[in-house]
Formats: C-alpha cells, sequence, structure tokens
C-alpha cells in the first residue's frame, strides 16, 4: 500500500492505494490548520500497513535536502501554515520513505506518465485556480535548482484593457495576481465559472495565459504545455489560448502545432492525486 497527499491551500486529498495503482481510500478535506487537518490524514493512513507515502503541498516549501528547513511550507499566504515542518511531522509519525514535492510537481509528474505527456521526454503543468503555480519534468525529472519554480509569480505584458492592480499578496500584478480565480472574481464581481464565453474576462485570461505558455517555451522548450485547474473548466478558454499564442509567438519558433503543443490535462482534477501516489511508489522504489 502507498499514500498520498495532494495539499492544496483550499482543500487537501489523500489516498491510499495499492501495489497496482488502484486506489482504496480516498478523502477530500478543507485546508484548516495544520494540526488539524494532520489529524485526519492520519486518521487514514493510520488505517494501513504503507510501503511510503508521497507528499505534494501548495507553497512555497523548502525542496532542497541539504536545507535546515528541508520539508518546511515557507513564505505563504496561508499564514497559519507559514513555516510549518510539514514533512517532519510525517516521517516522525511514519517511518518509511517519504517523497516531498510541490503540488504542482506531482500533478506534472502524473500527467508525463499517465496523461497527455505520456511518452514524451519534457512538460511543464500549469495549475490555474485559487493561485497559479507551474511544475517541469524533463527526462523523468523534476525541474529545480537550489529550490523548485515559481512560475506563477513573474509579470506579463499587460492586457490593454486592463487596469485591475492584481491580487497577490506579494507582487501584486504577477501572473497569479491577474490571471488566478481570485484574480478573476475581484475584478469582474463573479467567479470563473459564473461568467458566459463571450465575457470580457476570457480574452484578457488567453492575453496572460498565451504569454505565460510563451515565456516557459523561450526558456524550457518543453515537448509540451499542459493547463489544468479550476479556472481551464471552460472548453472554449484553450483555444483562444491557442490563438493568442500563434499571435504573439510570430513564428519565431518553430512549432509544428500549437493544438498539439498546449494542451489540457489527461487525467483531469485527478492529476495531484495520482502523482502523490506515483512519488510515493516512485519513493520507494528507489529506497
Amino acid at each position: 500500500m502507498y499514500g498520498g497527499i495532494e495539499a492544496g491551500g483550499t482543500k487537501f486529498i489523500f489516498a491510499v492505494c495499492d501495489d497496482n495503482m488502484n486506489i482504496i481510500e480516498r478523502r477530500s478535506i478543507p485546508t484548516t490548520t495544520p494540526d488539524e487537518t494532520f489529524k485526519e490524514v492520519f486518521k487514514l493512513f493510520d488505517k494501513y500497513d504503507l510501503k511510503a507515502i508521497g507528499i505534494g503541498s501548495f507553497g512555497p516549501i523548502d525542496v532542497n535536502k541539504q536545507s535546515n528547513t528541508y520539508g518546511y511550507i515557507k513564505s505563504t499566504p496561508k499564514l497559519i501554515w507559514k513555516n510549518t515542518d510539514f514533512l517532519g511531522v510525517f516521517k516522525k509519525r511514519y517511518d518509511i520513505p517519504i517523497g516531498w514535492t510541490t503540488d504542482v510537481n506531482i500533478a506534472a509528474l502524473a500527467e508525463y506518465k499517465l496523461g497527455t505527456a505520456k511518452g514524451k521526454d519534457s512538460c511543464v503543468y500549469i495549475t490555474v485556480g485559487t493561485g497559479i503555480g507551474g511544475g517541469s519534468i524533463i527526462n523523468g525529472k523534476f525541474l529545480g535548482g537550489i529550490n523548485h519554480p515559481e512560475m506563477g509569480h513573474f509579470y506579463p505584458p499587460r492586457h490593454g484593457k486592463d487596469n485591475y492592480k492584481g491580487i497577490c499578496d506579494y507582487h501584486e500584478d504577477c501572473l497569479e495576481g491577474l490571471a488566478s480565480g481570485p484574480a478573476i472574481e475581484a475584478r469582474f464581481g463573479k467567479s470563473a465559472k459564473e461568467l458566459n464565453q463571450d465575457h470580457e474576462a476570457w480574452d484578457i485570461q488567453a492575453h496572460y495565459l498565451a504569454h505565460a505558455a510563451l515565456t516557459y517555451t523561450t526558456i524550457l522548450r518543453p515537448d509540451c504545455i499542459i493547463f489544468g485547474g479550476g479556472v481551464m473548466n471552460q472548453n472554449h478558454l484553450l483555444d483562444k489560448i491557442h490563438n493568442k499564442f500563434e499571435n504573439i509567438l510570430s513564428d519565431y519558433l518553430e512549432i509544428s502545432s500549437i493544438k498539439d503543443y498546449i494542451l489540457s490535462t489527461g487525467l483531469g482534477n485527478d492529476s495531484g492525486i495520482i502523482g502523490s501516489l506515483l512519488l510515493a511508489k516512485e519513493t520507494y522504489s528507489e529506497y
């Protein structure tokens, strides 16, 4: 048995699977305090003889194994979780191998192994929801240096009709500050799912996400870019991103088919939890 945790800032999803990746039991709970949330995870995991655990967490987190705060959640906007020794808590309770990375990295892993990017050498996965974050896999390895990337916190070029100041607690008008779900709702007074497909919000949204895709393309040149998250649950949005991307790319780089390059998730909303279980299994095999 393996345990997996997709630790989001809004909700925790955690599950147990067998050696063939069949999910035996799964739960989803609101993210409250660390103590309350961990207690619920323990209730499930304690029922099983787990071989390993995989954790993908919201962040920023510390993934540098040489750091004194490896395994911690760091400067998160969710202040009650700031400087939480997430990994340490689980290592203290479970004397088994535990894989630790970001929530977007585990989603990227799932798409790379079993989803849209299966069979490719590399991919970038971007989630657009409560926040915006990205993970990248190159030749089976997570992209990272001294720590993990923060792909949602660069400053994209402004849309000509967008005067919104931005919602990011740290940068105001970075990509997350302008194109996350809360940014859409703050700007237009309605959530993304309440806006019809002709609303001006979608042209603005496609502008920012196309520029994000161009940035990741020029820097990383992945085999594909995958967009997921709640905001992407709009069938028309991906087409708008394709059109914007083609326009701003200006034939500079050779991409044979933009529709086959910028993609939606193959695993839907399950990318994160499946990725956490894959991480557990990989961690056990490498232990």
